[in-house]
């Protein structure tokens, strides 16, 4: 405090811990003060300062400057920085495998699992995207020591999108014991692929188990001769012929007009047709009762119904 001429003037610093509003109010508190003792007195706020804001300040500008120097002393030299990209960017020397002399990866021995490709030129550009355990066929025919690794590891024909890649694979088959296959998109060579394009190749390759197994001939279905007597009939014809559950002619009508027919006609056991089934056809059948639909084709669209059986032409055994 200063007294000077009759007036006494001063300063007053509140430290407080509370929170803004309650600090607001201590402020316009003091503010309202208008006597001190026995003398008029005026008070006004210069200033409300947030020492923790000024803290975080001082903080903040010292972990730059820590980190500054961190950054400045950790950064490796242009030497190192060299020698690490080019060693990154090395790329490792096609060997030559067997005695046929193959162009393959350095790690066609030690890995477990090999990947066969059609040439040199796929082989350095699979070794590019870092996969060594390759190793090429360089040729329609199958060299011996493909047969022979195809044999102890388990191996994976990786070949182009063209006939070229259809015929090695065909021959691959029949010689080498491939488990599984993958190709380069159609008109695409490996030798062209990027890295992005040969890992998801690999990674949707298929088990040739799943490609080539044998498939089972879905056996004939006998029918009465009846069936199989009218099927010779409308074959051919694109004509219908609706049944009753004895085997007896309702009605012979084009194909055209048979989906709006079956929503009117009572009593059709069995729809014989020269066409198509579609799904309009099955849903009105499933609707009146019908039980057999028998036709010379079936849209794959066609979700089966439960209570249709749906039969294609050649799916019928033929009465001797």
């Amino acid at each position: 405090m200063q007294s000077k001429q009759d007036k006494t003037t001063g300063t007053i610093t509140i430290p407080t811990s509370l929170d803004r509003v309650s600090t607001a109010l201590i402020a316009a508190s003091i503010e309202s003060i208008n006597r001190t003792g026995p003398c008029a007195a005026k008070v006004t706020l210069e200033k409300i300062e947030d020492v923790r804001g000024e803290r975080r300040k001082v903080i903040i500008d010292r972990a730059k400057k820590i980190l500054h120097e961190w950054t400045i002393e950790s950064m490796p030299s242009v030497d190192e920085i060299f020698k690490e990209v080019a060693e990154t960017l090395k790329i490792v020397k096609v060997e030559k495998y067997g005695p046929e002399k193959l162009s393959a990866g350095p790690e066609v021995d030690s890995a477990e699992e090999i990947i066969i490709v059609e040439g040199r030129a796929d082989v350095i550009n699979m070794m590019r995207c870092g996969i060594y355990n390759v190793i090429a066929v360089e040729g329609a025919k199958i060299p011996e020591i493909i047969k022979k690794l195809s044999k102890e590891k388990e191996a994976t024909a990786f070949l182009d999108g063209d006939r070229g890649g259809d015929l090695i694979l065909k021959e691959l088959l029949q010689v080498a014991n491939i488990k599984y296959v993958t190709r380069a998109p159609r008109g695409k060579e490996v030798e062209e692929l990027n890295c992005r394009e040969i890992f998801e190749a690999l990674k949707n390759k298929n088990p040739i188990k799943e490609l080539y197994k044998p498939k089972r001939e879905k056996p004939k279905i006998e029918a009465p001769k009846e069936f199989t007597q009218i099927i010779k009939d409308v074959e051919g014809t694109l004509e219908a012929v609706l049944l009753t559950d004895k085997m007896e002619q309702i009605e012979r009508l084009p194909v055209s007009q048979l989906a709006e027919k079956l929503q009117q006609i009572e009593g059709v056991d069995t729809v014989i047709f020269d066409g198509i089934i579609t799904q309009r056809i099955v849903d009105v059948a499933s609707k009146k009762n019908i039980k057999n639909i028998i036709a010379s084709r079936i849209s794959d669209a066609v979700k089966p119904p439960l209570n249709v059986q749906l039969i294609k032409f050649s799916d019928i055994k033929e009465n001797t």
